[in-house]
Order: structure tokens, then C-alpha cells, then sequence
């Protein structure tokens, strides 16, 4: 059998051609730019579980869009929103994290709550904790991933990565999950 039978062939759905849906959405086509949200919110949601927790996740994707509407003419390259995006995304997280160290007085971190005597609740908190401990290589893909859904190639369209750093982090983060969630378990 020929070598290349037994590989796997790996078949990447078509990019989305971002241009055109940019473009409506600059003009202020309202449906436009709901399309750019319904597609990207994971994203920006996924970065706001990874850097802020739960509680102000969704805060972060409003921000996020806020931001995104406000400086959509100033995006030279449709295909450079995905990563925009994502920094965008992380800046607001960030943002959330420094006003809440000012108002608490201390370092910025996530605030994540254990509910006692709800043993899912309280293994999605460990578990995303856990996740938040993760270098950002790997946390925000697998909370993408994880969380919010998307799939490898998914992540790899919606983010700028590439596939292949996309099946990397994921792998090499489960691995690392996987570890520290254990060591969690013998505690």
C-alpha cells in the first residue's frame, strides 16, 4: 500500500471571505455586523473565561464589540480582524482585571466561587481554575475548545492561528489539564 493512502487527509472547511461582511458592517449594516458578533462572540467570550472567570466573561464580549464597532474603519486587512479580535478581546479583560485590583487594593486575578453541595457546579469552578493556571498558549484554546465548542479548524479561522499551532496547544494543554487536575484529585 502506497505511503500516502494510509496517511489521513485533512479537509479545512473554506475560509470565511471576511471582506464583504466588514465592509456592510462599516456602512452600518446592522446585519452585518451581527454576523461578525454571532461568528466571533465565542471568541471574545472564550478569552474573557480564560483571563476573568465567569462572572465577567460576558462583560468582556460587550466591551470586546464596543470597541470593535467603534474602531472597525481603522482595520486595514480583512484578514487581520480574527487576530484584532482576539487582542481587542484581551485588552478589555485586562482593563477588567486592572479595575478590579484598584477597587479590591490587590493583585489582578480571576475571581472564581465554588458552590458547595452542587458537584457539578463546584467541578466546572475546579475545572476552570485549573484551565486558568495554563500558560495562554494553552488555555485559551482549550477553553475555546472546551467551553465554547469550536472546533481545531474552527479555532484556527476564528483566531488567525494557524491549524497546526491550533492542534498543538490543544494537545499539549490537554496533557497539562489533564496533570493538574489529577494532582487536584489526590489533594
Amino acid at each position: 500500500m502506497p505511503l500516502e493512502a494510509a496517511l489521513p487527509v485533512t479537509v479545512r472547511p473554506p475560509a470565511l471571505d471576511l471582506a464583504p461582511l466588514l465592509s456592510a458592517a462599516r456602512a452600518g449594516d446592522a446585519d452585518a455586523f451581527a454576523a461578525l458578533f454571532r461568528r466571533f462572540a465565542p471568541v471574545a467570550h472564550g478569552i474573557g473565561l480564560a483571563r476573568v472567570g465567569p462572572s465577567e466573561a460576558d462583560d468582556v464580549v460587550q466591551e470586546t464589540f464596543l470597541a470593535v464597532h467603534r474602531h472597525l474603519d481603522e482595520l486595514r486587512e480583512p484578514e487581520a480582524f480574527p487576530g484584532w479580535l482576539a487582542s481587542v478581546a484581551r485588552n478589555a479583560a485586562s482593563d477588567r482585571l486592572r479595575r478590579r485590583a484598584r477597587a479590591a487594593g490587590e493583585p489582578p486575578r480571576p475571581v472564581l466561587r465554588v458552590v458547595h453541595g452542587d458537584g457539578d457546579a463546584a467541578l466546572r469552578a475546579r475545572a476552570l481554575a485549573a484551565l486558568q493556571r495554563l500558560p495562554e498558549a494553552y488555555r485559551e484554546p482549550l477553553v475555546w475548545r472546551l467551553v465554547e465548542g469550536l472546533s481545531g479548524p474552527e479555532i484556527a479561522e476564528r483566531t488567525g492561528l494557524s491549524p497546526a499551532s491550533v492542534r498543538v496547544n490543544l494537545c499539549r494543554g490537554m496533557a497539562l489539564l489533564r496533570t493538574a487536575l489529577s494532582k487536584e484529585g489526590d489533594r
